[in-house]
């Protein structure tokens, strides 16, 4: 087997990722079919009500992630796992039921967006340390890379197959699908033998949250990651609301069109996730470089001046994007003492996807105010911003030297000024 599918080895890593394939392309389903159903059915196309449910999503993520991680540390992740799976698998039944019935109102949604957010806030880091249990410490940076090649491959195929059955037969039974589709995740985690997983022995005590919080502080350099994916994360990974405000209201597109967007997008980050599974150690330049890469392609895609080479934009967007997310999560895992790893993970989770609450409504404003161009632009500006910063501190800070070497493949050189 080739190096990029080493983790596809070990029996529990294989049947997990067999479980969330299935899984993720029910909730890439499910995303697309909400979209469509706050945008054209439950609103006038407003990009404001999309945004405040894409923030109440992510809501509770900030306020709960710390205790979250905290339990995470303290207890099984298998048995915490299948918790949660099962609240998600309720509340997507319910968003289900409330369609097919024709009894779904926008409060119904915001309800049931905070509801999956609380479920997410204790899934989120129990999800991703549990990859230290599924493979030994050299495989890590694989399992996280191949972790988001089965999320965004899914991405590539769930977001077509929404469209395709929103203009066929309506949103329900897209949320249909997405219901059904945990049942694949509860089968992989009750099928995983127990004695085959590498576990870190239980955090015992009180004080857990302050602890981790503690350690975080007198880590810089997870500081200086956590910073960039709070920017990537609040203001540049908008693209649930900027796919459906480009593919409606400026290129006048359907449901398929939409769908299909979130398709291309995903070529790339398709394409991203499997180069970092083969990629091995992260290493900061790949972050940095692809921060300011991301930030350049969503600037021109704010500008496309048509449906096709707007899709074909994405693809790049996609690809730098999952270099960024990826990078740091690995790092993150792989610097993290063990018995910190639930909490470290918990405040990863929190600061890239708590800032949603925030940045979501603000792009769904921008999007109202100034046109839906505006979402994609701004988003970028953010992010270049923040490249710009980061790149500031790190010559200024730490004696380095940096060149971006601008003839293909680009790449962005990071060398100490004494070499």
């Amino acid at each position: 087997m080739s190096r990029t599918f080493a983790s596809l080895r070990i029996y529990n890593y294989r049947c997990f990722a067999a479980g969330a394939l299935a899984s993720n392309v029910g909730t890439w389903m499910a995303r697309t079919a909400q979209d469509w159903l706050v945008l054209t059915e439950l609103t006038d196309y407003s990009s404001t009500a999309l945004g405040i449910v894409t923030g109440l999503q992510f809501l509770p993520i900030p306020l709960l992630a710390p205790y979250a991680g905290a339990i995470t540390d303290r207890m099984s992740k298998v048995r915490l796992l299948k918790i949660t799976q099962a609240a998600l698998a309720l509340n997507a039944l319910a968003l289900f039921v409330l369609v097919a019935s024709g009894a779904a109102q926008l409060w119904h949604v915001y309800v049931l967006a905070v509801l999956q957010g609380i479920a997410v806030s204790f899934d989120n880091p129990a999800r991703q340390s549990f990859v230290n249990e599924l493979v030994p410490h050299e495989l890590v940076a694989n399992a996280v890379g191949l972790n988001s090649a089965s999320f965004n491959g899914a991405r590539l195929i769930g977001p077509a197959v929404a469209g395709v059955v929103i203009g066929l037969w309506g949103v329900a039974p897209a949320m249909a699908i997405n219901a059904a589709s945990f049942g694949a995740v509860l089968l992989s985690l009750f099928l995983i033998r127990p004695a085959d997983l590498l576990l870190t022995p239980p955090r015992k005590g009180r004080g857990t949250v302050r602890e981790g919080m503690a350690y975080v502080r007198a880590r810089p350099d997870l500081l200086l990651i956590f910073g960039i994916i709070f920017m990537l994360g609040t203001f540049g990974m908008n693209f649930q609301i900027t796919m459906a405000l480009m593919a409606t209201k400026v290129y006048g597109k359907g449901a398929e069109e939409f769908g299909l967007l979130g398709s291309f997008m995903a070529v790339g980050t398709l394409a991203g996730a499997l180069l970092a599974a083969r990629r091995g150690t992260p290493r900061l330049r790949v972050l940095l470089g692809g921060l300011g890469a991301f930030s350049v392609v969503c600037f021109l895609a704010g500008l496309a001046p048509s449906y096709t080479l707007f899709a074909l934009l994405l693809v790049p967007c996609g690809f730098f994007a999952l270099t960024v997310m990826t990078t740091a999560n690995s790092t993150v895992q792989l610097s993290t003492q063990p018995e910190f790893r639930g909490r470290v993970m918990a405040l990863y989770t929190a600061i890239f996807l708590g800032g949603t609450p925030l940045g979501a409504p603000i792009i769904g404003w921008v999007g109202d105010a100034f046109g839906p161009r505006w979402t994609l632009l701004a988003g970028a500006i953010a992010c270049a911003l923040t490249f710009l910063a980061v790149g500031w501190f790190l010559v200024s800070r730490r004696q380095l030297r940096a060149r971006l070497r601008l003839r293909w493949p680009l790449r962005l050189e990071v060398w100490h000024k004494g070499d």
